[in-house]
């Protein structure tokens, strides 16, 4: 490379000291406000000039003022200072949010759907640790078994923050092998709950659906009911967004449309005020109003 060349390249760092340099004037009182010496100072001025080829200063008996070219080059220098300032606030935010967030869902919507969702937190606050528990059964916020809880029903007491964060649908899924099957004519077989899930609203709607239709296969995760769809079992009754998001299945249409539920955001109102709880909410919030997730804003 040559002198000239090398003489030609922009130092963004040149740009913070001129920037500086057009508030205090002089080269000396640049040089206390950034500690640093009256020569660094200098030599950092006479290396943008260099760069952009044209002088930036006229010097008077008050010390150094822009002349029409530094006006122009102060204005470009001060944008960047703001970018920079904006992304060292969001670095600072980002190291702010710190500790661990235990989240508590539904199984299906954990394993089908909301694991993979969290990923994008994890990246943008590397210090935050998030636990997601997976289970049929309600933990308890009150006894701080979590932090935030997903639930598929409006909580009837207690004294929780409440947000409605979707209506999900339910349908009933094939593989499209499966689907193809059908349209020949094929009589539907069908993928149910265990009679163990009772106490879940949609297998008391199936099992009285399916009282008088062949089933082949039943589970207690409406995780392993989606895999087995997906490999031509039969007929599963999944929440559209746990279907779409895992590819592989196509909807069956049947005589009767399984009912939607509502999903719900639980807080308690002294986590609620959180920074690290704050985030995690409104990530959770935002994803299951994307069209995708087959949801309806609250």
């Amino acid at each position: 490379m040559t002198d000239k060349k090398r003489a030609a390249t922009l130092d963004w760092e040149d740009l913070r000291f001129f920037a500086a340099l057009a508030r205090h004037h002089t080269l000396a009182a640049t040089a206390r406000a950034l500690g640093v010496t009256h020569a660094t100072v200098a030599r950092r001025l006479a290396s943008l000039e260099a760069a952009l080829g044209r002088a930036l200063f006229t010097r008077g008996s008050d010390g150094l003022a822009l002349n029409a070219g530094g006006v122009a080059a102060l204005a470009q220098a001060e944008q960047m200072e703001f970018a920079a300032s904006a992304l060292s606030v969001q670095r600072d935010q980002a190291s702010a949010i710190a500790g661990r967030v235990r989240i508590t869902v539904a199984r299906v919507l954990a394993d089908g759907f909301l694991a993979a969702e969290l990923a994008p937190l994890s990246v943008r606050f590397p210090h935050l640790e998030i636990e997601l528990l997976a289970t049929s059964r309600n933990l308890s916020l009150a006894r701080r078994d979590a932090e935030i809880a997903l639930r598929l029903a409006r909580p009837a007491s207690g004294d929780l923050v409440a947000r409605r964060v979707a209506t999900l649908d339910y349908g009933f899924y094939a593989s499209p092998a499966y689907a193809a099957r059908l349209a020949e004519g094929h009589a539907p077989v069908f993928i149910a709950f265990h009679e163990n899930n009772d106490f879940v609203p949609e297998a008391v709607w199936a099992r009285r659906f399916l009282a008088d239709k062949c089933v082949v296969l039943r589970a207690n995760s409406q995780g392993a009911q989606a895999a087995a769809a997906r490999g031509g079992a039969g007929i599963a009754l999944l929440p559209g967004l746990v279907a779409r998001a895992g590819g592989g299945l196509v909807p069956v249409t049947l005589s009767r449309r399984p009912p939607s539920r509502e999903l719900w955001l639980l807080m308690r109102p002294d986590v609620s005020r959180l920074a690290r709880v704050r985030a995690v909410a409104d990530h959770l919030v935002g994803l299951f109003q994307e069209p995708a997730a087959g949801s309806e804003a609250a």
